[in-house]
């Protein structure tokens, strides 16, 4: 059991006291369970020495630290297949505090800031030759945690540092106009803002002009991202879950001790919540069922036509191999150095049966083969 599980079911009763999004309750109730016998397991046995090996069934829950650590290998994974073999420039889109709330309080928001990204980059590739369009590629994810825990929605963005245009295959780009990215981004997301909610708006919509009269902060500075690179480059940035439980320090039944670099100056800081309060501020960032963390724009987006003119960082050869990594045995052989199936006696285990429920799988269907 990680020291998540422990801090949650410590305080699980109490948690259910509070007024949660459904959403909430069976992701916390996942990650307490998370491998828990009783909701199933794998039985594997060794033919030659008769060793069982009992393997429990994990939730598939992104909160779950296990579990989201996996999801963000895999879409790590993914993401680096759909990449050009060109170098990307990653940048990141960030709010004023006084916007933070409104997202916070109406969740569907969130998709206006993945538009009003959209339409900045696509406006920055376009401006450069209108006959042309330039499109480039793009992959946005979605962080709405600070390194602090606290609620800090901004957009990490990997976007090709090239476009492909109406007449010109590629043309490469390796200047990005940061005072249209911080004009535009902020004229963008307040007029989205103001459609979505109509007048009420307007006076924080003046209020934000005057307090960011340079726009909103993009960060757009080159970065070293090159093809080689890309797949642990998005893993380190844009796969990792809300806090590593390497992050956790202490927890000793009432406080929990967490650490961070803080983002302006690099500084360690160590702090102290209550058991609850550190709850509370993790909860608040597990995303509304089906809602789409990573969307893909311009040369990305599914199915773009001119995609099977390209070449890829990663060769469609490579992928069946790089994809058995994520498996469970392939990823803890990896890890840890050793095979989960190998037997003491030096022979490979064999699955026997899989219970769910505390039903025999197998024995069902070969007692029923036609049973639903």
């Amino acid at each position: 059991m990680s020291i998540l599980q422990h801090i949650f079911s410590d305080y699980y009763d109490l948690i259910r006291t509070l007024t949660l999004r459904l959403v909430v309750v069976e992701n916390i109730d996942k990650m307490v369970h998370c491998g828990d016998f009783s909701r199933g397991f794998a039985l594997y046995g060794c033919s030659h020495c008769g060793k069982l090996k009992f393997v429990p069934f994990r939730c598939k829950s992104r909160f779950c630290p296990t579990c989201g650590n996996l999801y963000s290998r895999k879409r790590s994974t993914a993401m680096s297949f759909k990449l050009l073999n060109c170098r990307h420039r990653h940048c990141v889109f960030t709010i004023p505090e006084q916007l933070r709330i409104f997202f916070l309080k109406d969740r569907s928001l969130l998709s206006d800031l993945f538009h009003s990204v959209r339409d900045v980059i696509l406006r920055l590739f376009s401006k450069m030759n209108r006959s042309e369009n330039f499109t480039p590629g793009f992959i946005a994810v979605l962080h709405t945690f600070g390194r602090d825990l606290k609620w800090n929605p901004h957009i990490h963005v990997l976007v090709s540092e090239g476009a492909a245009g109406n007449r010109t295959p590629w043309r490469k780009v390796s200047h990005f106009n940061f005072n249209f990215l911080r004009f535009a981004f902020r004229t963008a997301l307040l007029d989205h803002l103001a459609a979505r909610l109509g007048p009420s708006f307007n006076p924080m919509k003046s209020l934000i002009y005057k307090l960011c009269p340079k726009g909103f902060y993009v960060y757009a500075k080159p970065n070293v991202c090159n093809p080689h690179q890309v797949a642990n480059y998005i893993g380190r940035y844009l796969g990792r879950p809300v806090i590593a439980t390497s992050r956790i320090d202490s927890y000793d039944g009432q406080s929990v001790t967490f650490h961070y670099n803080r983002h302006e100056d690099g500084v360690l800081v160590h702090e102290t919540l209550s058991a609850m309060d550190f709850i509370k501020r993790l909860i608040r960032h597990i995303p509304d069922k089906h809602f789409k963390m990573i969307r893909y724009y311009g040369l990305y987006a599914k199915h773009h036509p001119q995609m099977p003119y390209f070449r890829y960082a990663i060769h469609p050869g490579k992928r069946k191999i790089l994809r058995s990594f994520n498996r469970w045995r392939d990823s803890i052989a990896l890890s840890f150095g050793l095979d989960p199936l190998l037997c003491s006696c030096g022979h490979t285990m064999n699955i026997l049966e899989i219970y769910h429920h505390h039903t025999a799988l197998f024995h069902h269907y070969l007692k029923d083969p036609d049973s639903s």
